[in-house]
């Protein structure tokens, strides 16, 4: 596996890039991040590593493994690509947070602070 230097140049750029990103589907989307900014900053960091280790935005909390069918590409199990589909679909509308816990509601967010 590729390593990252966490305190590299490249690193902190894609970390200030994932955490506009992170902004843009906040307000894309009308959620608001967790109260807890120690999982949204690990988040944010899982987020940035595997854009720079796979070139795409995997939820950090599943695995990513080859793609079997696209050599040299990667996929996650259920295809979790921040926002990923589960999170928007099922999670944020029926429990409030998506499974990461960076996106929340701003109801839950409220009740749960």
């Amino acid at each position: 596996m590729q390593k990252l230097d966490m305190n590299s140049e490249e690193f902190k750029a894609e970390m200030e890039k994932t955490k506009e990103f992170t902004d843009k589907v906040c307000e894309s989307k009308g959620w608001v991040y967790n109260s807890n900014e120690e999982v949204n900053e690990a988040i944010i960091m899982g987020l940035s590593r595997h854009k720079l280790l796979y070139g795409k935005r995997f939820c950090p909390c599943f695995m990513v493994e080859p793609d079997e069918s696209k050599p040299g590409k990667f996929k996650s199990v259920d295809d979790r690509i921040c926002p990923c589909k589960p999170a928007i679909e099922k999670e944020l509308p029926e429990d409030g947070i998506c499974h990461c816990q960076i996106f929340c509601t701003p109801e839950y967010r409220e009740a749960n602070s």
